[in-house]
């Protein structure tokens, strides 16, 4: 027997008898009885319902995603080499220091020439002379010098003290400025008699040159006629 094919007389009556207990003891199955009696369908003959559940489905979307790369662009830089100023000034200032020194030198001595007849004085032959003659010509070679000084130079003492006096000198004191002589020994401190005061130029006012090969003539010829 199917399951669609209608039970015998017999079979009712066993399952009359079944569901009358099995009502009696569950009231739900009497209640779903109830309904059947009433009129309403059973489940097996009603169409099932379409159902549409939506679920949610993550969507995998592929996205390109550009990344941008720098272009590397091969580039040719000239590159000027450059010499210090530093250096070319410093350079340049050897170098004058150098012809400075000489033509400021021979300036030197041409002035004293000129104001003092200097160089006359010094190379002529002072033996054949007398003592007082010799004088003589030292006097005006003395006043041509000190008018040198004076005009191109500006000279001060290193020392403040007066010729004769005892001074002290600490340790570290300018030994450019200061010798020593006697019986020097040990350090610093020392303690002595000041025999000579010493000299320093603290400017010079030398006249400017055009021509420094002309600084060498340090007194021209004369030619009478």
């Amino acid at each position: 027997m199917t399951a669609n094919t209608p039970p015998s007389f017999l079979s009712r009556i066993a399952i009359a008898i079944g569901s009358f207990f099995a009502i009696l003891g569950n009231g739900r199955l009497a209640a779903d009885v109830n309904r059947v009696r009433a009129g309403e369908a059973f489940a097996a003959d009603v169409a099932p319902k379409e159902v549409r559940v939506e679920v949610p489905v993550e969507k995998i979307v592929e996205v390109r995603v550009e990344v941008p790369v720098e272009k590397i662009v091969e580039k040719t830089v000239e590159k000027r080499v450059e010499v210090p100023v530093e250096k070319l000034v410093e350079k340049t200032v050897e170098v004058q220091k150098l012809v400075s020194t000489d033509t400021a030198a021979l300036q030197l001595l041409g002035l004293l020439q000129r104001e003092a007849r200097f160089v006359d004085f010094i190379q002529e032959d002072v033996a054949p002379y007398t003592d007082a003659e010799i004088g003589a010509a030292a006097r005006v070679v003395h006043e041509g010098c000190r008018k040198v000084l004076r005009e191109h130079f500006t000279l001060a003492p290193v020392s403040d003290e007066a010729e004769g006096a005892r001074v002290t000198l600490q340790a570290g004191f300018d030994a450019t400025a200061v010798r020593l002589s006697g019986n020097v020994v040990g350090q610093a401190p020392f303690t002595g008699t000041l025999s000579h005061r010493g000299w320093y130029v603290s400017e010079v006012k030398l006249p400017q040159l055009t021509d420094t090969e002309a600084a060498r003539i340090i007194a021209q010829a004369e030619v009478e006629l």
